[in-house]
């Protein structure tokens, strides 16, 4: 993969950052490297190794998942929300 202006602008655009010319070369640099250490990881033979799914050995403990109302926490987490209305997150249009 190659990482080009185009890559770049399309980056831009789908996070929403405005990046500066003088950072374009930089980041460029940047990216390519990140991509072709995460190639050079396709090159490893995994193939003796057992997959794994967690880290902790014995697995992740589990709990009921149990659905629970709580309207004062709620209500508290709804009220330092920059913007709600009825009962809901007000956030803003992302997709055009």
């Amino acid at each position: 993969m190659t990482v080009d202006d185009n890559l770049i602008a399309k980056l831009a655009k789908l996070s929403s950052l405005e990046i500066d010319d003088s950072r374009k070369e930089t980041l460029k640099t940047e990216l390519a490297d990140i991509i072709n250490f995460v190639e050079n990881l396709n090159e490893i033979d995994v193939s003796g190794i057992e997959a794994t799914f967690s880290t902790i050995e014995g697995g992740t403990p589990l709990r009921e998942d149990v659905s629970e109302q709580n309207l004062e926490l709620s209500n508290h987490i709804l009220k330092h929300a920059p913007k709600s209305e009825d009962g809901y997150f007000i956030v803003p249009k992302i997709i055009e």
